[in-house]
């Protein structure tokens, strides 16, 4: 069925004065006073022209059943001229309505094929060139567009870390895939401007560039006015950020080429110079709908839709190549329509291609990058560097530490290895964070490494994630795991998708620090102890460690930092704040929750692999599989059922994800009964996955499991009543070995 823009651009160019046309001099301006030349013009036409054909290639193929993606970049395609005011080298995050920058960047370069490159993301073709199939994004890694999917401004935080890296990294005289004197530039919708992401982000940036941080970034608006259905009130983008201290604001007509370049290149021009955020409203116009399945008619009159007709783009431009008399009417309706021959040639090759055929194919990106990650072992340390941040005395000569202090020893160890790494978040800096972890690391390696962060928790993992894709090795701290469910999304939907969507091409390496679990005393409340940790176990991609011990607290800092850097993985380190500072485990006095710093050159005790878990004992009555708290609670509870004359064995997973199933396994068949000890909640907790693991894989003994309460955590003394106790270990443990009498019913 013929799109009305399409059949409006055809009949209302046959009424336009068909100007002079013959040859023009193709470096004369556009049209007087305009930097813009006809030969540019006619690029940016051209990719105007292109991504207008790809809107209505993909509703083709929609109605052939052969496309998946409809939301196009109708309207919009004034965001070209954005494109040919930056260096193709300026990395970009792009609105998914952005298709003109798109074309127009990839114009810049040569060597690829963007019209074929977003049809095949459009049926999801496995030669898709970025993500592989997996989506249609706009993204080439030669291109320096970092792929983004069904963006609402959740990309708006890593813009804002990638341009904070831009010069971070330089300090630092760590290569960047950006050169110096980049700009980073993200462009979202007028609706999206209004989200927690979009506001968290301006405001970080303009936070930092107060600070007299450099952030040279170009936000990007791209206002038409709705959010699918929902009308954005008049000028209220102008109001709400035209006028914002520390934010340099430019605004422009998307549908006048000339002064769209005008504008974009002074916009881009200023970030550049004064390395500083600036943002560009760039009005434009929403033709076709929001996407092919959206009825435009429910909420919207025909003279709403046709009202905008004339204020295309494409039309516009094209009037002014035809009024100018650089082209006649005939030649633009003649590049319309090869353009259009040109788009659906491609659209009906690319609609039979093959498209991921099978789990193992789609999910390659997921398996190759945890198994890189897996198999990632730290570097040798450097003992020239070694000794710079730690002088005389090396960790591993101290003697007993808490697990507070191997992490801290373990964080300065990393800093030392890798010059690209970061330690950051809220209060990390001079303060050394709320329990001293990061006490001192500041003062050791200088505050460009250490530094403390605005309290948004999406503004510490978006700075986490703009770090990553520019060469730089981010450790973010999240104060308390409760604050991770600020931001979750920023792990779930921009950090463990990246390597899915761009098919490893690109890569956010991270570790993420995160304080958390429960058991706190004299300082509670839910915010405080918070046992919930289903957001993150079901995302997939992601490694999550779990230290207990301060041995292992510090050998998997080491694993998980190794399995970042080497398959770019995101990791995810939860710290239990109750064993911080402990140092008993049995009785008051007897420091047997202290353990020396492994020693690097004993690689058999430095090193806990993903994915391997950690053996107590080797009692045949009974197997505790646990984490965290539980570690030393089963402990403690193994001991009292030695008095009952139980023998049971503990084993500390140490991983959540992936789960140590080989070692689960083992220990579980040595006794025939286990017992999951699991301190987060007994819907959605760990023991879940633990026991469901156990059933798939064939094991054939007596299982129970053990949890906390389905209860947020409550101020003082009552926070026990719904947490896991060691009385409730216990009883489970005796009954599980030793279970009550059956009477047998005897057949006759």
């Amino acid at each position: 069925m013929a799109e009305p823009i399409d059949e409006y651009f055809t009949t209302t160019l046959s009424a336009t004065n068909r100007g002079a046309g013959g040859p023009t001099d193709p470096d004369a301006p556009l049209r007087e006073g305009s930097s813009l030349t006809v030969r540019r013009a006619l690029g940016f036409f051209d990719s105007q022209l292109g991504s207008r054909h790809l809107d209505l290639a993909a509703r083709w193929l929609r109605s052939r059943g052969e496309g998946f993606y409809t939301i196009g970049s109708s309207g919009h395609e004034g965001n070209a001229a954005v494109a040919a005011a930056l260096r193709p080298t300026d990395p970009a995050l792009l609105h998914y309505r952005s298709g003109g920058f798109f074309l127009e960047r990839a114009r810049q370069v040569p060597g690829s094929d963007p019209l074929r490159d977003v049809l095949l993301g459009v049926v999801a073709a496995a030669h898709e060139p970025m993500s592989g199939g997996r989506h249609k994004v706009f993204g080439r890694h030669d291109l320096n567009v970092i792929p983004q999917t069904s963006t609402i401004a959740s990309h708006l935080p890593r813009a804002v870390g990638v341009a904070f890296s831009i010069a971070r990294a330089a300090k630092l005289h760590v290569t960047s895939p950006w050169p110096a004197d980049a700009v980073a530039v993200c462009s979202f919708g007028d609706a999206s401007a209004n989200h927690s992401t979009a506001a968290g982000a301006i405001n970080t940036a303009i936070h930092a560039a107060y600070r007299g941080l450099p952030v040279p970034l170009l936000f990007v608006c791209e206002d038409n006015g709705l959010g699918i259905s929902t009308k954005t009130p008049a000028g209220w983008i102008a109001s709400a950020f035209g006028t914002r201290e520390g934010l340099e604001y430019f605004a422009v007509d998307g549908s006048d080429l000339p002064t769209a370049f005008a504008t974009a290149a002074a916009a881009a021009e200023w970030v550049r110079i004064h390395r500083r955020p600036a943002f560009l409203h760039l009005r434009t116009v929403r033709l076709m709908g929001h996407a092919g399945s959206d009825v435009e008619s429910a909420y919207r009159s025909p003279e709403e839709i046709t009202a905008e007709f004339d204020r295309d783009p494409v039309l516009c431009t094209a009037r002014l190549l035809i009024e100018g008399g650089h082209l006649t009417h005939a030649e633009v309706l003649d590049l319309y329509e090869k353009k259009r021959a040109e788009v659906l040639e491609l659209a009906e090759q690319v609609g039979a291609l093959p498209q991921l055929d099978g789990p193992s194919a789609v999910m390659s990106p997921l398996r190759d990058s945890l198994a890189e990650a897996v198999a990632a072992t730290p570097q040798n340390r450097d003992p020239d560097r070694r000794a710079q941040v730690f002088g005389t005395v090396l960790p591993e000569d101290e003697g007993p530490l808490t697990v507070a202090s191997a992490i801290n020893r373990a964080l300065l160890d990393v800093l030392a290895l890798y010059p690209e790494a970061m330690v950051f978040g809220e209060d990390v800096g001079r303060k050394g964070g709320v329990y001293g972890v990061t006490r001192g690391l500041m003062k050791k390696v200088g505050p460009a490494r250490v530094f403390d962060t605005v309290l948004d928790e999406q503004a510490v993992l978006g700075l986490a994630l703009g770090a990553g894709v520019s060469g730089l090795m981010p450790i973010p701290e999240i104060q308390y795991l409760a604050y991770l469910h600020n931001a979750a999304d920023q792990i779930r939907g921009e950090g463990a998708t990246l390597q899915f969507f761009s098919d490893r091409q690109y890569r956010n390496p991270m570790v993420i620090r995160v304080a958390g679990y429960g058991y706190q005393k004299g300082f509670g409340g839910h915010f405080h102890n918070d046992n919930a940790i289903g957001a993150l176990r079901d995302i997939p991609g992601i490694v999550i460690a779990s230290p207990a011990r301060p041995d292992d607290a510090a050998a998997m800092m080491h694993t998980v930092v190794a399995a970042a850097h080497t398959a770019g993985v995101v990791c995810v380190y939860l710290e239990p704040i109750a064993l911080y500072h402990n140092r008993d485990l049995f009785e008051e006095g007897d420091e047997q929750w202290l353990a020396r710093y492994p020693d690097p050159a004993r690689q058999a005790h430095s090193e806990v692999p993903i994915g391997r878990a950690r053996t107590y004992g080797d009692g045949t009555d009974l197997t505790i599989v646990t984490f965290g708290n539980g570690v030393r609670m089963s402990l403690r509870v193994a001991r009292r059922l030695e008095r009952a004359n139980i023998a049971a064995r503990v084993v500390d997973m140490r991983w959540l994800a992936p789960l140590p199933l080989r070692d689960i396994l083992r220990e579980a068949d040595a006794t025939g009964r286990v017992l999951v000890v699991d301190e987060t909640r007994r819907s959605g907790g760990v023991s879940e996955g633990v026991v469901t693991a156990l059933v798939d894989e064939g094991f054939s003994g007596r299982i129970a499991r053990v949890a906390s309460e389905d209860s947020f955590i409550p101020l003082g003394d009552a926070a026990l009543e719904v947490l896991l106790s060691e009385d409730t270990i216990e009883a489970a443990a005796i009954t599980l070995v030793r279970p009550p009498n059956v009477t047998a019913v005897q057949s006759k």
